[in-house]
């Protein structure tokens, strides 16, 4: 894996994703210690998502734009939310690498430009969908209420 840059702390933060995402292999499938650890409920996705948090701290330290901070924070987020589902999670975790996937963004970024700018668009649409989430339970909530009432009226 090459470096993102000639220095120690983004070096570091290519060992910690390998870390958490990829560094062990069973035949030709990578996994890392993120899956493991979502053994434990909630402490695990906890832990790794602090870990993943801490490393997009560094990374916008080192001058990642608002835009892939916001990409980075995606990941991290999807890994969380859906690796917290028990069962389904934890098979999600070995295939969904936040870690590795914010890395080539990192990469991309440094090596390419691509992912500057405003981060803008993103939040509009995260807080759409979120809202739009929050809706869905809300009628969900409401409708399954409504049906317990009228079965047991």
């Amino acid at each position: 894996m090459p470096t993102i840059k000639p220095n120690n702390r983004l070096r570091t933060i290519e060992i910690v994703a390998k870390l958490l995402d990829s560094q062990f292999k069973i035949g030709n499938f990578r996994f890392g210690l993120d899956p493991i650890l979502n053994l434990i409920p909630f402490a695990g996705d906890s832990a790794t998502a602090l870990v993943s948090i801490i490393l997009i701290y560094t990374m916008r330290k080192h001058g990642a734009s608002n835009k892939l901070i916001a990409k980075m924070l995606g990941n991290v987020a999807i890994d969380f939310v859906l690796g917290a589902i028990p069962f389904l999670g934890w098979v999600f975790d070995f295939y969904f690498k936040a870690n590795d996937k914010n890395v080539k963004l990192l990469k991309e970024h440094y090596a390419e430009g691509k992912h500057t700018g405003s981060a803008r668009g993103i939040i509009i649409f995260s807080l759409i969908i979120f809202l739009l989430m929050i809706a869905a339970f809300i009628w969900a909530t409401w409708a399954l209420t409504a049906y317990l009432f009228h079965a047991f009226s």
